[in-house]
């Protein structure tokens, strides 16, 4: 047998047949496993068998219908329904569903199913009939089964430059194989030799087919890729009655709109498309501004000037009729800033052993839900469980985590305290599990009560049935694994993996999803944090704030490194000490809780909420300084220096008026200064908003943001001087408040309202943080202070 990686998964019907296509890297080259002959499968209940029996020949004359050994989680017994082919199958569930019959696991599809049931996460091990390909093995009458294998997947950065109108004029390929620009335009004798000219816009669209079946990526990374770039080649194929063939095999493109504003779908044979920004949010990146240069700007602190989009329209186009062989570098520029970013995430390492790990496709965004299926579906079945379908009715949502009441005011010497993973760890640690719910409602109607360990609001779980501890297990040894190995992607990967089973269990997006499951994770995650708070301040100590795993301690003044770190590690020990003895004495259950000595923060601000007395939730400020070098950074969480919308005015302010106050320096003659450079102009540069319209501007009619005046005035200016409408779909606007109100950055008319800025940016920031030392802002500001 041969061993290798899933990159694409499909299955096709061949008449009345279907054949599951697996496209694959392996150590020999890109392999195309065929595994003919795959029946789709859904459950009934077994009552129904016979109703089921007398619809089936309408449909498909080799269907059948037979009892399995399974049952639903309300233990009724299935049938399985066989079809012959994918179609027949979907027309068999609108039959059978028309006919009031309930039916299960319908929505999984066939390539999913095979690999899933045979725990298959992304390598494989294969065998069947090979024959050689032009640029490919084609291996039929294939069967699979698991294997552990990391692929080398070769990949390419892809990125077109076109007109306004959407008239390719290059396309830039960037990979370790070959660098080019495939450019229109006539040859030039000073061009450099990457540069491949073609004498139209259909030669392009030759010319990089041609790219693609010599170079033969696996994967095709860009910015926007998907929606922008292959939604555009597409479109200008069929411009030319042709079909783009950038797939394996020669294999043509399929594009899929998403519809209803949702992003669209590219198919290509044998390669998988992965958007940068999709990917980095599923790596749980997050960014002010997701544009190419401004991502590009912030991780790797380089990255093209970000410039009005109208201007770099008329750039291109310059470019294009004046100067190609500057668009080529500027394209070719592109491609590789998008491969620096994913060489500097490890974006592609992080995808393959998410994949490695769950079974999930690589371009899956988000995946959580479904990674979750794959591993959790087989092992049900093996335990005589058929999956419940997603719930539309009767949804109960179940408390977030524990946020304690905070105690406001300007600190010495706060140490936070932090349960490791604390949801996994109750999981693991009080077997919760929704198979082992289910045996455990059982065991517990037959009077089988030892063999359970309570839940909430009504969940008990089984103490032997289960499987997710264990699968928990695993990742978190793989994790600690993967963190001394040094191995960042992997530990991500886990990581979040880990962490994402809570809120698939807490979702009503997941078949397994069951308010009991998820209340049981978060009401023991409040008794355990408000437990932890009494032992803490049982020795003395003040806990001021709490946060559903992290526990904030005043230790009642400064303390100096060494001591306060003593305290922590004391404190640490004695908590998880205590809830060791507790839950084998209560429940006689072994603690996988652990709460670690997470920082010292030397001084701690916790506001109070705008305008009240009463402490703030998710918000506060620390500095926290390295005992070794005496360098000292600050620490904002949930404040305006990290929202994204408040001015860059704003944010400089607070991390500078809070570093002042944390010093101990005098704060009077800086927000004097502040005040003044504003009033007088000298800020203009920082003064600018960035928000999203997140619906389509004409959606926007009683309650109308500033950002959507700002935006509607922008859309108007364009009109006028005949460019395109930016903003009626929605997206990001860039704006200032003048004395005449919103207005955008590009067609800013009027004069700024520096008063605005006072009282709606600066002041806010310093009344947060000002009360605790005795001053006020507006006392402050006045420019004539101490004359009287």
């Amino acid at each position: 047998m041969q061993q290798g990686f899933v990159i694409t998964r499909q299955q096709r019907d061949w008449g009345h047949t279907s054949t599951i296509v697996l496209w694959l890297s392996t150590p020999e080259g890109p392999i195309k496993l065929c595994i003919d002959d795959q029946h789709s499968v859904f459950f009934v209940p077994l009552e129904e068998k016979a109703r089921v029996e007398a619809l089936l020949p309408a449909i498909d004359p080799n269907a059948y219908c037979k009892p399995v050994p399974l049952t639903t989680f309300q233990h009724t017994p299935v049938a399985a329904c066989y079809f012959t082919s994918v179609k027949r199958a979907r027309e068999g569930q609108k039959v059978i569903t028309g006919a009031a019959i309930a039916l299960y696991e319908g929505d999984l599809r066939l390539a999913d199913r095979y690999l899933m049931e045979r725990y298959i996460c992304g390598s494989l091990l294969f065998t069947g009939q090979a024959r050689q390909r032009q640029g490919y093995l084609e291996v039929t009458q294939g069967k699979a089964k698991q294997a552990d294998y990391t692929p080398t997947l070769h990949h390419v950065s892809l990125d077109i430059e076109c007109s306004q109108k959407g008239q390719l004029y290059s396309v830039g390929l960037d990979s370790e194989k070959d660098s080019r620009v495939i450019m229109v335009g006539a040859p030039q004798n000073d061009a450099p030799a990457w540069i491949e000219w073609v004498d139209n816009e259909e030669a392009l669209l030759v010319a990089l087919e041609r790219w693609f079946a010599q170079y033969d990526p696996d994967v095709v990374v860009g910015w926007n890729v998907i929606d922008f770039d292959f939604r555009l080649l597409v479109k200008r194929a069929q411009r030319y009655q042709r079909d783009l063939r950038l797939g394996r095999g020669g294999e043509r493109a399929f594009w899929r709109d998403g519809g209803s504003n949702k992003p669209g779908f590219i198919s290509l044979a044998g390669r998988v498309v992965i958007d940068g920004i999709d990917a980095l949010k599923t790596a749980t990146y997050g960014f002010r501004s997701w544009a190419l240069e401004a991502v590009a700007q912030t991780l790797l602190g380089e990255g093209k000037a970000i410039d009005d989009p109208h201007d770099r329209m008329a750039s291109i186009n310059r470019m294009f009729h004046q100067d190609k062989i500057a668009l080529a570098t500027y394209n070719l520029q592109d491609c590789r800033l998008v491969n620096r970013i994913f060489d500097h995430t490890h974006l592609l390492d992080f995808l393959i052993e998410r994949s490695r790990l769950t079974g999930v496709e690589l371009d899956r965004v988000g995946g959580s839900v479904a990674a979750f299926t794959n591993l959790f579906l087989p092992r049900l079945h093996r335990s005589g469980y058929v999956a419940p379908n997603l719930a539309s009715e009767g949804w109960i949502a179940s408390p977030g985590g524990y946020v304690m009441d905070s105690k406001p005011g300007l600190y010495h010497s706060v140490l936070v305290l932090d349960f490791k993973s604390l949801y996994p760890s109750i999981i693991r640690t009080f077997l919760i599990d929704p198979l082992g719910l289910i045996e455990g409602l059982k065991a517990q109607e037959a009077g089988q009560e030892a063999d359970t360990v309570p839940g909430f609001r009504g969940g008990v779980f089984h103490r032997e049935k289960h499987y997710l501890p264990a699968l928990i297990d695993e990742l978190w040894q793989a994790r600690d694994r993967a963190k001394k190995a040094g191995e960042k992607a992997f530990s991500q990967a886990i990581k979040i993996i880990m962490n994402s089973f809570y809120g698939v269990l807490g979702s009503s997006g997941c078949r397994f999803f069951d308010h009991r499951l998820a209340s049981s994770i978060t009401m023991r995650g409040h008794e355990i944090m408000k437990t932890t708070r009494e032992l803490i301040e049982a020795h003395g100590f003040e806990v001021i704030y709490g946060d559903t795993d992290s526990t904030f301690v005043s230790l009642g003044g400064e303390k100096a490194s060494e001591d306060a770190d003593a305290i922590g590690r004391k404190l640490v020990s004695h908590v998880n000490q205590w809830w060791s003895q507790h839950l084998q004495e209560t429940y006689g259950l072994e603690s996988l809780l652990e709460i670690e000595y997470e920082t010292h923060y030397q001084r701690f601000l916790m506001p109070t909420i705008r305008g009240q007395e009463t402490g703030s939730k998710k918000r506060y400020a620390g500095r926290i300084v390295n005992p070794d070098t005496g360098e000292s950074h600050l620490v904002f969480k949930g404040l305006e220096t990290v929202r994204t919308d408040w001015t860059p005015l704003a944010q400089q302010f607070q991390q500078q008026l809070y570093q002042r106050v944390f010093d101990g320096d005098d704060v009077d003659a800086f927000i004097r200064d502040v005040v003044a450079c504003t009033q007088q102009g000298e800020r203009d540069a920082e003064l600018v908003y960035r928000k999203r319209l997140r619906r389509p501007i004409a959606e926007y009619q009683k309650n109308v943001p500033p950002h959507v005046r700002a935006a509607r005035l922008a859309d108007s200016e364009n009109q006028k001087r005949g460019r395109p409408e930016q903003y009626q779909r929605g997206g990001w606007i860039e704006y200032v408040i003048t004395v005449n109100g919103p207005e955008p950055c590009m067609y800013r008319r009027s004069p700024m309202d520096y008063q605005h800025y006072i009282d709606k940016q600066l002041k806010p920031i310093a009344d947060g943080i000002l009360p605790f030392i005795g001053k006020e802002f507006d006392t402050l500001a006045l420019p004539q202070l101490g004359l009287f």
